[in-house]
């Protein structure tokens, strides 16, 4: 059974009148399947899905990266990768299954897939815990990401999560401590490192796995620090303020490439992932293709050298900046305080070296 969003209405109804068209026993009695009719109804749903797709508002695109039917990680580790050895456990607590992680084969290069995964029905998003990360997975992406290391394994990542899980057991094992410990091993790391957000990147719970040389966005994939409702209900008392949240944060993929927040965005099929999985299939393997040749011949060095500059040009237009091409200069303007602290601190400095020399120079004379 097809999942609709409410604004999918038209397409819903079109669509079921197709199925009717194409099974005549539904309608009291043998009958020849009208080919024609079914043809024309098909073109009229194209159509609405394109006039629909081209003009998604962000709650919109919200809604769609949120879809039940949207193709998970694991449906891309299993037709992207092959010899998939998943590997479980933090070595300090227990095995978290929201993250699916282990080392595979790409174009028979050696990888080191990570995947958060939500599941694809009621009882497997139980389980995944909605794909809702909790220190373990962090603490066994980070181990795992260590050994990719290690032996100069590239990583891919796919990131899909409401956000990281924020129940008081994952507070009391030190939830943001893990997510600040994976975000510094990301960044250290110093083989190519792909982020691809398939669904929803929410909070520090995506950015944990997303701090890579590429971050790459489907289409309809929302980035964010906080859900929409969520920002809503703080700005504005009312959770019901979702698309002015939604346009006010840029979660969209459109806008966060003209942020230079993301690196790129793989186009989906009109409708969504959901509606075409071997198109989508196929373009995200294609995106990771073209940037695996891009950091194929880069040394350690120079991969390390690629994120970090990667981060640091990231608002850099309105930031405490004087040139933009220059990386170095990354220093605030110093206030009158602070030069004030600053010569104070030096004169003091001199002053003390100045009695000193005169305490050794009185010494010598008097006693020598």
């Amino acid at each position: 059974m097809k999942n609709y969003l409410n604004f999918e209405t038209d397409i819903q109804k079109l669509e079921t009148e197709i199925e009717k068209l194409k099974d005549p026993y539904n309608q009291g009695g043998l009958s020849e399947v009208d080919t024609k009719k079914i043809s024309n109804s098909q073109e009229e749903i194209n159509k609405r899905l394109q006039e629909i797709y081209t003009n998604l508002d962000p709650w919109q695109i919200t809604l769609v990266a949120r879809h039940e039917d949207r193709p998970k990680a694991k449906f891309f580790i299993d037709n992207l990768f092959e010899d998939f050895i998943p590997l479980s456990g933090d070595r300090f607590y227990g095995e978290d299954k929201s993250v699916i992680a282990g080392f595979a084969k790409f174009n028979e290069h050696s990888v080191l897939v990570i995947g958060q995964e939500k599941g694809n029905n009621l009882e497997a998003r139980i389980q995944r815990n909605f794909g809702m990360m909790r220190p373990e997975g962090y603490r066994k992406t980070i181990r795992l990401m260590k050994l990719a290391n290690k032996f100069n394994i590239p990583i891919i990542t796919f990131i899909d999560t409401p956000g990281a899980y924020p129940g008081v057991g994952a507070e009391e094992r030190g939830q943001a401590e893990a997510i600040a410990k994976s975000i510094e091993c990301c960044m250290m790391l110093t083989v190519p490192t792909f982020a691809i957000i398939i669904g929803e990147g929410g909070s520090g719970g995506a950015i944990a796995l997303a701090s890579s040389n590429k971050v790459i966005m489907l289409e309809n994939a929302i980035y964010s620090v906080i859900s929409p409702e969520g920002c809503a209900t703080i700005l504005w008392r009312d959770p019901k303020r979702t698309l002015d949240a939604a346009k006010a944060m840029k979660l969209s993929s459109k806008d966060l490439l003209e942020l230079k927040i993301i690196d790129e965005i793989i186009p989906e099929p009109i409708g969504g992932a959901h509606r075409d999985r071997d198109v989508i299939l196929e373009n995200v393997k294609k995106s990771i293709e073209s940037n695996f040749n891009e950091f194929f011949d880069m040394n350690r060095n120079e991969v390390w050298t690629h994120r970090k500059n990667k981060f640091l040009k990231i608002g850099r237009s309105k930031g405490f900046v004087n040139q933009l091409d220059d990386l170095n200069t990354l220093t605030m303007k110093k206030n009158e305080i602070h030069s004030f602290i600053e010569n104070f601190l030096k004169s003091k400095i001199k002053l003390g070296i100045s009695l000193a020399i005169v305490i050794v120079l009185g010494y010598l004379m008097f006693f020598l």
